[in-house]
């Protein structure tokens, strides 16, 4: 009798688990995707062409929101508190129901407050927002 001499085998891995797991993380991508919150910002057009002509902008509207640098937020040049903000634009709504907010945010404050902001013009029911940077 002759002894076989065992063969050698390419050692393989099971790739199973992992493929699952990337399937589950594809999976959990595709469910959560559609449930974040997403904005769009219309920018202004670029800069003017020649002939054409250069509008300042003005506090044209009877609702003007101011953000300042340290994050404090005036209405109508009155100092307001964040938690009463949509209060306070609903009322003005019901005076204005045609005008459209101005918002004046300084370049440096902080984008948590432009959000807050543009979350109670929302509740307060206003279909648009004008939102001017201030320049540096």
């Amino acid at each position: 009798m002759r002894r076989k001499r065992p063969s050698l085998e390419e050692a393989t891995m099971n790739l199973t688990p992992l493929i699952d797991v990337v399937f589950v993380i594809l999976i959990m991508f595709i469910v959560v995707a559609p449930l974040l919150e997403m904005d769009r910002v219309e920018l202004a057009p670029g800069p003017p062409l020649q002939g054409d002509r250069v509008v300042a902008i003005q506090e044209n509207s009877p609702i003007t929101l101011h953000v300042f640098a340290d994050n404090t937020v005036t209405l109508n040049q009155q100092k307001i508190n964040l938690a009463q903000l949509s209060t306070y634009l609903s009322m003005a709504r019901t005076k204005n129901p045609q005008a459209k907010p101005q918002l004046f945010h300084d370049r440096k404050a902080m984008f948590g407050t432009y959000q807050i902001v543009k979350n109670a013009v929302e509740e307060a029911g206003f279909p648009e927002m004008d939102v001017i940077l201030k320049p540096e």
